[in-house]
């Protein structure tokens, strides 16, 4: 399902609304069951997913000699060049970080 502004709005209302039973002890036993096995498959596809990209940001670090975040750093400061293994080695380390994010997110470790 692609995304758009009318679904993210859509979801976010349900969400809401959802919120709402919640905060009036109004939700079901079947909801919380649902929504843990939704968190603990989400959290558990993120690990996974950033589990595969370690491996191929550890191929691009012993390739170039460099840490992925020393790589980084210099990648936006200008300092290597626009090759296509660069770009990918910088794509990848954006998924990793927003990876990461969702990650604390889920787990709701970006509250603390």
């Amino acid at each position: 399902m692609q995304v758009t502004a009318t679904t993210t709005t859509a979801v976010a209302q349900r969400l809401s609304r959802l919120a709402r039973l919640y905060e009036q002890a109004q939700a079901s036993e079947l909801m919380d069951r649902t929504l843990d096995k939704l968190f603990v498959y989400e959290i558990d596809l993120c690990r996974s997913q950033l589990s595969q990209l370690r491996e191929d940001l550890s191929e691009f670090e012993q390739r170039y000699g460099m840490s992925s975040e020393e790589f980084y750093r210099r990648f936006h400061g200008g300092q290597t060049d626009d090759r296509m293994d660069f770009v990918e080695w910088a794509s990848l380390v954006q998924m990793t970080d927003n990876l990461r994010h969702r990650l604390r997110v889920l787990t709701g470790q970006d509250e603390e």
